[in-house]
């Protein structure tokens, strides 16, 4: 057993229920069976569900696994003017936030979330990842330091497609979470992180803007480069400044932020986290550190060191990686 610790570990795979593609794939875990049978009924009257079992697991050197369960649903009885994405938050957020006992931690299509308290090789040893085939992942190792060490605050964070994982820490969660709480968004998973999968969601999802935007939003341009910038350029990133403020992410960070036939890597502006990027044929790899990389890829045609708040976009289908290639520090 895991003596006296709360180290957390997860993933996040993509493309591993081709059978059900199309069906939005609810993971929900839970602490006690009334909490289930609850949530059931609710899932019963508003989704139609082609499929429902525990996610299957093994024994393995993990603490206090909760129930674990999934669904292959598709919504039914849906307001005309809503879509199914919006339908799939609002009833994910409901769960959250109805009973603190039961709670949604991946809810995409043909796409999974696994995570939980353990080492990530314990936590894929208690999941059988070994039996999932998907062409992207993402991973995470933590131990936490000022959230608590628990199966839902695990690393990735989800909503929709949208998955993060997170080596920082926002000292604007607060406000960050306020302002997303205006949006039907509420954060029940204990960790600062989970903003920052919403935030995806609402800039990109809902009001489509594009990731180039989004980086200026989240690690925004500081103000001595703004006051040098031509008049049309000094306004619209003066303009995002001001209209969203409460956006901003405060503190250190780096992050991979995924969705389906996208990987997008970013840190904070003055880069007090560390993220390196590297191909190898047409893979994307993007880590906190260049060590991991080589564990899975060890030799690569290219890595090297992302300017902080300049995104590194990599696409499926796609034999470009998007960066800002002028500025970028070459590590290898």
């Amino acid at each position: 057993m895991i003596a006296e610790m709360d180290w957390a570990g997860g993933f996040a795979v993509y493309g591993l229920y081709p059978e059900f593609e199309d069906e939005y794939a609810l993971h929900i875990m839970y602490t006690d069976m009334e909490a289930k049978r609850n949530v059931e009924a609710q899932l019963e009257r508003g989704f139609d569900l082609l499929k429902s079992e525990e996610v299957p697991s093994r024994e393995a050197n993990v603490r206090d696994p909760p129930i674990l369960c999934r669904y292959f649903t598709h919504p039914k009885r849906m307001p005309s003017t809503q879509s199914p994405d919006n339908y799939v938050v609002e009833k994910a957020m409901r769960i959250n936030t109805e009973t603190g006992k039961a709670f949604v931690f991946s809810s995409g299509k043909n796409m999974a979330v696994f995570k939980g308290v353990g080492y990530p090789e314990d936590v894929a040893d208690f999941f059988m990842l070994e039996e999932y085939q998907g062409y992207m992942w993402t991973c995470h190792g933590r131990f936490p330091t000022n959230t608590p060490g628990w199966w839902g605050g695990a690393h990735p964070l989800n909503i929709l497609d949208w998955t993060v994982v997170h080596n920082g820490e926002i000292s604007s969660y607060d406000a960050n979470r306020r302002y997303l709480e205006m949006f039907g968004y509420n954060c029940t998973m204990q960790t600062d992180t989970e903003v920052l999968a919403y935030v995806f969601d609402l800039l990109m999802r809902k009001q489509r803007l594009p990731i180039g935007i989004v980086s200026s939003i989240l690690a925004p341009k500081l103000w001595s480069e703004i006051d040098k910038m031509d008049e049309k350029d000094r306004e619209l990133y003066t303009t995002l400044r001001a209209t969203y403020a409460s956006l901003l992410i405060n503190g250190p960070f780096s992050i991979v932020v995924a969705r389906h036939g996208e990987m997008i890597g970013l840190t904070d502006r003055i880069k007090l986290r560390s993220m390196v990027a590297g191909t190898k044929g047409s893979k994307l790899y993007i880590s906190s550190e260049e060590s991991a990389m080589r564990l899975v890829s060890p030799v690569l045609d290219r890595c090297w060191a992302p300017r902080g708040g300049e995104p590194v976009v990599g696409r499926l289908g796609s034999s470009q990686v998007q960066s800002v290639l002028t500025q970028e520090a070459t590590v290898c």
